[in-house]
């Protein structure tokens, strides 16, 4: 049986032949540890790797200062980006703002952060996703230290009219963090134009990188006002026995996922052959293809925005009467369809979008799918519809 894989909101597969090439030569002919040897040319190489990923990183999703790449943290996911982030700046007495439509890489940690003391207050965003900026205006006149928000929802697609968000935030004088896990590599975004405190961002997803790698885009003033999640050793200052305070030894302890970070920059020299504006087309293309399918079939509903408001090709879908559980079993037992059923790691945007607690199928098609496979996961779906 063929596969048909979409599931990208999960993670971009298949990733560019480049990706495991890189992954595979890093192991296999260098391997060395970065600012960790005797300056031979496999120490040096390493070091150039993980400077040019960071100078790459820095051009395609804003740096400051002229896209410096001292000011890009590399991390092992969005996940942890965030949790820098929040346990790094939120202190009891303090105050955060976030949305109804955020993942638990956000939530959760606030949540700690709450119970220690800081105050969390969630606004509720619309039943199609969107969090109204007037809305979030009003909440910060109010007082906050910080708000972390997505640009785009893992659940729905839903794309936030982030340009207007951060005007909000800044003429509030509140830093803005934003969650780009679904649309770096997707969507051109600029952390210094938008004048955001920081961006987190995945490198398994739109950026077609492998799972293990992820960062943080900082606006050198908010990194400064942040504490370290972990201290160690940083292959730099090792006579002192404190973290070092300077960019960007100061969040990244231990050795790094270096075998991940040859082929994240791999999948980033990738984007730049390709263009970001050609995906983007294509996976648009698509995500409307699929949606118009989806819309012919009986008794099938698709969740949040509507036809022509902004969005990404991420499609949750429920069928009157049956279990999303169920569909997506069928879809991959029989059609060779892999899709993602439940709440998405989201509870709280399924409970704004009113599907919790029995969640929704989620089919998210990326780069690499074809107009074939979306036709025969429409015909699929219609069967299965069928009983």
């Amino acid at each position: 049986m063929m596969s048909i894989y979409l599931n990208n909101a999960a993670t971009t597969w298949p990733k560019p032949q480049s990706v495991p090439d890189a992954i595979y030569d890093f192991i296999a002919n260098r391997g060395a540890n970065v600012a960790r040897g005797s300056a031979s040319i496999r120490d040096l190489q390493s070091l150039d790797n993980v400077f040019t990923c960071r100078q790459k990183l820095a051009e395609l999703l804003g740096g400051y200062k002229k896209r410096d790449p001292r000011f890009i943290t590399l991390t092992s996911n969005v996940t942890e980006s965030i949790n820098i982030i929040i346990k790094g700046f939120l202190r009891p007495g303090m105050r955060a703002i976030t949305t109804s439509m955020e993942h638990n890489a956000v939530i959760r940690p606030l949540r700690r952060a709450e119970s220690e003391g800081a105050c969390v207050d969630i606004l509720q965003c619309s039943m199609k996703g969107y969090l109204d900026p007037a809305f979030l205006k009003k909440n910060l006149s109010e007082g906050a230290d910080i708000a972390i928000i997505n640009q785009c929802s893992n659940v729905s697609g839903s794309l936030q009219n982030i340009d207007d968000i951060a005007q909000v935030c800044k003429e509030s004088n509140v830093p803005l963090v934003v969650d780009c896990a679904q649309t770096a590599g997707i969507i051109p975004i600029s952390a210094e134009d938008l004048g955001v405190a920081a961006l987190c961002f995945t490198g398994h997803k739109g950026l077609f990188g492998p799972q293990g790698t992820g960062g943080i885009v900082w606006d050198p003033e908010f990194a400064k006002r942040c504490t370290t999640l972990y201290e160690g050793g940083t292959g730099s200052l090792s006579h002192e026995e404190f973290q070092p305070y300077q960019m960007p030894d100061k969040f990244e302890a231990g050795t790094p996922n270096l075998p991940g970070i040859a082929g994240l920059l791999a999948s980033l020299e990738w984007i730049e052959k390709e263009g970001i504006k050609k995906i983007r087309e294509h996976e648009d293309y698509l995500g409307k293809k699929l949606k118009e399918g989806l819309m012919g079939i009986k008794g099938l509903k698709i969740i949040g925005p509507g036809h022509d408001d902004q969005r990404l090709p991420v499609y949750s879908i429920n069928i009157n009467g049956m279990d999303n559980a169920k569909i997506a079993r069928d879809l991959s037992d029989i059609y060779g369809i892999e899709t993602r059923p439940g709440l998405h790691c989201a509870p709280l945007a399924h409970r704004t979008l009113g599907t919790f607690p029995e969640g929704a199928l989620r089919i998210s098609p990326g780069y690499f799918n074809t107009e074939d496979e979306i036709d025969l996961t429409i015909n699929a779906l219609a069967e299965i519809s069928k009983g």
